[in-house]
């Protein structure tokens, strides 16, 4: 493969400390172009603290190494020869090659619609992608006769390994169109399957488009996690299979509008964060056949200022029987996107801490847990980069990587502070 050189992980090392911290508020908005506010070269983090009585808490350093020249990117998946590709949400599918951008997008991504942060969204490499190449990805068509209505769909094509998917088709498109904001991200379970989730707009009375209320609609795939099998049909042993009303690709419902979603490395269980309105982020477990309560619970408010899902006229709690309650949720929002399960050993003191990314709240923010698996504390981290994070992947190197959901995007690449810059 042949690349023409394009900025890479920039420069020198501009060393420099910085203390934790910055709070996260409002729900998450429509990204509006702006400067460029990251350096060009690495920057040092210090991710130690204040513990409740004031006194210092040691935290390791660390190195964010950015590497610049994408257009609010999306997505990644790390490729077996250690390339990588990325998605953009205007519809370019990008490959990064020994740190570098290649100028030249692969082509064979169908027309998007991007607006209202639909566009090209998710990508994932099939489980035997070493035997058939396949690369899949989520995105939303324009549906005919609309401005900003789109269908949401997974697709796949043939990688061949330069610059083009091959025998591109869709393999699964809903029926319904979305006008608002929705996100389509996706995973391969651990059995083959993939667990696809497709988010709900904020409320609209536009006649002909989904709506908040069809996430509990089982006629709907919207507000929901869909189980396929790698073809896009429905699996014959999803939970709602033969029951009338219901779609049979239907895994889980209740969901709002999910922004990650992935495999736990331990338990194999999927889990899911999504967005809340104002409060009200969550993270959930996702099991078969449960309703994650969307809009009819939240622990966030409406944008009107009123009680989200309240159980009853006279209710304010935001529980009810029947439906899940998160295994963790945020009020305020920090607006969540991206999410990993920290396994490697490069920065020893992180690893089994959950880490995602922040779009209101500009941070990737570290989920600390105890013994027993649960959550005691949250650190936010890189509030001083002003960055919007979109993605949060790790590496098969141990390191962690974010994308930025800027106009001036970036890939981000976390190393120790004491690995040689640029190295791998």
């Amino acid at each position: 493969m042949r690349y023409r050189s394009s900025k890479g992980w920039s420069g020198a090392l501009a060393a420099c400390v910085v203390i934790l911290g910055g709070a996260a508020i409002g729900a998450q908005q429509a990204p509006t172009p702006a400067q460029d506010t990251l350096p060009d070269g690495p920057r040092v983090f210090d991710s130690s603290r204040r513990g409740p009585s004031g006194r210092p808490i040691p935290g390791p350093h660390f190195r964010v190494v950015p590497m610049k020249g994408l257009t609010y990117p999306y997505a990644l998946a790390f490729l077996p020869n250690g390339e990588m590709l990325i998605t953009e949400r205007p519809g370019r599918l990008r490959v990064v090659h020994d740190s570098v951008l290649d100028p030249q997008p692969i082509s064979g991504i169908p027309p998007v619609l991007d607006r209202q942060l639909k566009g090209l969204n998710d990508v994932a490499l099939h489980p035997r992608f070493a035997e058939n190449k396949w690369v899949y990805f989520t995105y939303y068509k324009p549906a005919p006769n609309t401005r900003d209505g789109a269908f949401a769909v997974l697709a796949r094509g043939r990688f061949d390994g330069d610059h083009a998917l091959t025998d591109v088709r869709d393999l699964f498109l809903t029926k319904e169109v979305v006008g608002g904001p929705s996100a389509a991200r996706f995973v391969f379970g651990r059995d083959g399957k993939i667990y696809l989730a497709i988010g709900i707009p904020i409320p609209t009375d536009r006649p002909g488009y989904v709506t908040v209320t069809d996430a509990q609609n089982p006629g709907s795939h919207f507000g929901k996690i869909l189980r396929l099998n790698d073809d896009g049909s429905a699996p014959s042993d999803n939970p709602f299979v033969g029951r009338p009303g219901y779609k049979p690709e239907i895994y889980a419902l209740g969901i709002r509008n999910a922004m990650g979603i992935i495999v736990h490395p331990e338990t194999g269980d999927i889990w899911e964060n999504e967005n809340g309105p104002q409060g009200g982020d969550e993270i959930n477990i996702i099991k078969a056949g449960r309703n994650y309560g969307w809009p009819v619970v939240s622990y966030g408010r409406s944008y009107s200022g009123e009680r989200t899902g309240a159980t009853g006229p006279t209710s304010d709690l935001p529980v009810a029987a029947g439906l899940e309650e998160p295994w963790l949720f945020w009020s305020p929002s920090i607006g969540l996107s991206g999410m990993v399960v920290y396994t490697g050993d490069r920065i020893p003191e992180w690893k089994g801490s959950i880490f995602v990314g922040g779009l209101v709240g500009a941070q990737l923010q570290r989920i600390v847990l105890s013994a027993a698996g649960l959550p005691i504390r949250r650190d936010s981290l890189l509030t001083e980069l002003n960055q919007r994070i979109r993605e949060v992947r790790q590496g098969p190197d141990g390191l962690i990587y974010l994308l930025t959901d800027e106009e001036a995007g970036a890939l981000l690449r976390i190393e120790p502070a004491g690995a040689a810059a640029g190295s791998r």
